[in-house]
């Protein structure tokens, strides 16, 4: 009885805090959403337990917001994107109609990789693992009758990033919508592409060049648009550990910053604006360890390094999506439980917005039920569990305040690294990384690692070297049949046959000569051509003459 009143006792001083009335006071001044804030029994919840900081405060471990989820959700952005843009816009459709709240586009490989369906590169790819974009026509149908101006757009594309952004501003001006009002995400993340992804054009220093003239334009043109998406996701999809993704990821951040800054950029006009993206796997502790201390080791960084004073400039406020690479073939039925449980993780570490997989995603392009079933996890989620009622409800918990704590030191353990090959800068300690192959290697190590314990049985994935029996039959799954690309080629040659060759060729001219010159923002010449109907791979091209190719050396 003396220990409870003791707690009772404890509870009264912190809710009589200074520091809990001024939290309580940006609380009280949120909108809150509508809802009971009670149990399934009916019992009251608060918005928050336990002592600061508190959510909406330095460092922001406990999350970005003071209410987080108590006002608003978060936002519930599907990844779509196969076939052709009419295919992926019936897709965006159905997503918006079934209660998606944002879109989020997946590009085939060629349009990933600067290339046209007509390429020789893109013999067999086009519109097989996304939507296939080689001009303007094709990104007016993918985004036909949505209301740009109020529907956050997400798009996962980083060589080419500035063509798609510029056919998408292009698209915005013909609908009539004022660029002040487009919000959303392209992801530009180039160095992830070096480290993991392997999907770049340009080398490293001219694709940074690149980035900053997004990060310019878009400062000035552009409030609600966030210029880069820095990426752990796929770092951590190509066998990295949980650490080594934060570490990266956050570190690809402050090399960013410091792009920006040396030419010129004032930090507190940006930093508000860049992004995040990381992974939820299944390792459901650490996952929310991992994404508390991104929020925390930001902060402190923007603040204490690089002399950010904007509140805006501090938050790390990020996308999730569940694991891709933990979804099996085999009994992929029960890829449905792994995400859920990959998503409750991602929410109860504060994400922003959130992205479920589709169980049938080992296999193909998910099919419309299976994508409405991922859309249906969140919706479960957000209204069934009581999770988003409670603001950090697993904060306090000494096992995930240790995770927490461990994730930044191993975290910093990384950076100091960095900080040592970059003599002092983490741009330049990136850019030694990815020459020196320290990423590649680092990820190669813990896959293999993590793959040996799989294949020794020390570590159990369900369905694949354990409790294998079940029903594997043959699941009905998307196919892009050969129509598809036969298509996009017969209407990028109508395309091509229609528009004027001495407009596009004086334009593609105008982003050679602008790439040429550092001085110059490459972005408006880039939308001067896509809107002459210059393809993807010519714009693209056009700089590659200026900026030459990447070729990545070999790491043993």
């Amino acid at each position: 009885m003396g220990h409870e009143v003791e707690i009772h006792a404890e509870e009264e001083a912190w809710r009589n805090s200074p520091e809990y009335a001024a939290w309580k006071e940006r609380y009280d001044a949120a909108n809150h959403r509508d809802g009971l804030f009670t149990t399934m029994s009916g019992v009251p919840v608060e918005p928050i337990y336990g002592p600061g900081p508190y959510p909406g405060e330095y460092p922001y471990t406990r999350g970005v917001y003071p209410s987080m989820y108590r006002s608003r959700l978060w936002t519930m952005r599907m990844f779509a994107g196969f076939g052709t843009a009419e295919d992926t816009n019936a897709r965006f459709q159905d997503i918006l109609r079934n209660g998606g709240t944002g879109l989020s586009t997946a590009f085939d490989m060629p349009t990933l990789m600067g290339r046209d369906s007509d390429s020789p590169w893109a013999l067999g790819e086009v519109g097989h693992c996304g939507v296939a974009v080689d001009t303007l026509a094709d990104m007016r149908d993918l985004f036909a009758n949505v209301d740009l101006s109020s529907v956050s757009t997400s798009m996962t594309i980083n060589g080419p990033a500035a063509v798609i952004l510029g056919m998408y501003i292009a698209v915005a001006e013909e609908n009539g919508v004022d660029l002040a009002d487009l919000a959303g995400t392209i992801q530009s993340d180039i160095f992830k592409e070096y480290q993991a992804q392997k999907e770049y054009i340009y080398p490293p220093r001219p694709s940074v060049r690149i980035i900053t003239d997004m990060i310019k334009f878009t400062s000035d043109e552009m409030p609600k648009w966030h210029p880069i998406s820095i990426s752990g996701y796929h770092i951590r999809e190509a066998g990295s550990t949980a650490a080594e993704e934060l570490a990266f990821t956050l570190a690809n951040g402050f090399a960013y910053v410091e792009a920006a800054v040396a030419a010129g950029v004032d930090i507190d006009e940006f930093a508000g604006r860049l992004s995040f993206f990381f992974n939820s796997h299944s390792d459901f502790f650490e996952e929310i360890g991992k994404l508390r201390a991104a929020r925390r080791i930001w902060a402190r960084w923007m603040k204490e390094r690089y002399g950010a004073k904007a509140e805006r400039s501090m938050l790390c406020r990020f996308h999730t999506q569940t694991a891709g690479v933990s979804l099996t073939a085999q009994q992929p039925e029960i890829n449905i439980a792994r995400v859920a449980i990959q998503a409750l993780a991602g929410v109860l570490g504060g994400t922003q917005s959130l992205h479920t997989d589709s169980f049938d995603e080992a296999m193909a392009l998910p099919t419309e039920k299976a994508a409405r079933i991922a859309l249906r996890t969140q919706q479960i989620v957000a209204h069934e569990t009581g999770a988003a009622d409670v603001i950090d409800p697993l904060g306090g918990s000494d096992y995930v305040e240790w995770m927490t704590d461990e994730m930044e030191r191993r975290a910093e353990a990384i950076f100091a690294h960095l900080d040592e090959l970059g003599s002092g800068s983490i741009l330049e300690g990136v850019y030694a990384g990815i020459d020196n192959g320290y990423f590649v290697s680092e990820i190669a190590d813990s896959a293999y690692r993590f793959e040996r314990e799989i294949n020794n049985g020390s570590r159990i994935i369900v369905g694949v070297n354990d409790f294998t029996d079940g029903d594997d039959g043959e699941q009905n799954i998307l196919r892009i049949g050969p129509e598809v690309e036969e298509y996009q080629r017969k209407r990028l040659a109508d395309v091509k046959m229609k528009r004027n060759d001495a407009d596009v060729q004086a334009a593609l001219d105008a982003v050679t000569a602008a790439a040429s010159d550092p001085d110059v923002n490459v972005m408006p010449s880039i939308i001067a051509a896509v809107k002459t109907y210059a393809t993807l791979e010519e714009v693209s091209v056009a700089m590659e003459k200026v900026f030459g190719t990447y070729v990545e050396k070999a790491v043993l």
